[in-house]
């Protein structure tokens, strides 16, 4: 393909080996020419920290997985690929029990301009489940971390979405609050907060707002803008509030805010019962 590296590289910034490791995401196929993929990750009933509910934030991190991938095989030459927008859609049968594998299948959309476009199947025991999009923008390759830190979380089945996550439920004024915890094996290969993890930390935190103490209110779509590098810290966090609650839907937002105070993504969640 003109203007693409002769050997892509296997993963990309957004989802180094520690990612994949963490979630158990695992390549079934890949076509760098063809600028396609098929990943896959277990779901194993996750609940949200917050509100304690089913939880389908972590399908975020297979489509940052599989839609990045595929944008970054078209990277041009001497650049490296970051998420500026992600998109989780669901059908309206309910997927609140996963318990398995999901499977996604990334392709890109149209042609690469100044930024690539994919667009992303999930399927859940040969059904379709919903889909997403992925949008990156090109970077200079330099500060690539060169190593990885050893995993130091042991995952079984019963390891909850909050260690996967280093995430954890506080008390907050200001709306739904979800601290991110610092954890090496979180971070991209710039040394920021994956885009698929913090997308995953945003829909939590909207998704406990729009509830409540109901639980009912089950997301069908997830928006994400990256607005600036995420780091985490001491006071690296998910704010969630309700814009709307009604009887069939609500809608919610969410920030993520860096260490350093300043909002890093931002986030739109619909939700359905």
């Amino acid at each position: 393909m003109t203007g693409i590296d002769e050997h892509p590289t296997e993963y990309d910034l957004e989802t180094p080996d520690s990612i994949q490791v963490r979630f158990g995401i695992e390549y079934l196929e890949s076509d760098p020419d063809a600028a396609t993929a098929v990943y896959s990750m277990p779901m194993e009933r996750f609940r949200n920290p917050v509100s304690g509910e089913p939880t389908v934030g972590p399908l975020a991190i297979l489509i940052d997985a599989a839609g990045g991938i595929v944008n970054h095989y078209r990277r041009p030459v001497g650049q490296w690929t970051v998420s500026s927008e992600l998109s989780l859609e669901l059908s309206t049968d309910d997927p609140r029990d996963l318990d398995g594998l999901v499977i996604a299948s990334a392709r890109t959309l149209g042609p690469i301009g100044a930024t690539s476009l994919s667009i992303c199947t999930l399927t859940y025991r040969g059904a379709a489940i919903g889909g997403g999009t992925v949008r990156s923008f090109f970077i200079p390759a330099d500060g690539v971390l060169a190593e990885r830190p050893p995993e130091t979380l042991q995952r079984t089945a019963q390891t909850s979405v909050a260690d996967l996550m280093a995430v954890e439920a506080k008390h907050g004024s200001d709306g739904v609050v979800l601290a991110q915890r610092a954890d090496p094996n979180l971070n991209n290969d710039i040394g920021i907060v994956h885009g698929g993890v913090a997308a995953a930390g945003l829909e939590l935190a909207a998704a406990a707002a729009i509830n409540g103490t109901d639980g009912t209110l089950q997301t069908g779509s997830l928006r994400v803008n990256f607005l600036r590098p995420f780091i985490a810290g001491t006071n690296s966090r998910y704010v969630g509030s309700a814009l709307r609650v009604g009887r069939s839907t609500g809608v919610g937002d969410a920030q993520a805010i860096g260490d350093d105070g300043k909002v890093a993504i931002t986030a739109r969640v619909t939700a359905y019962r």
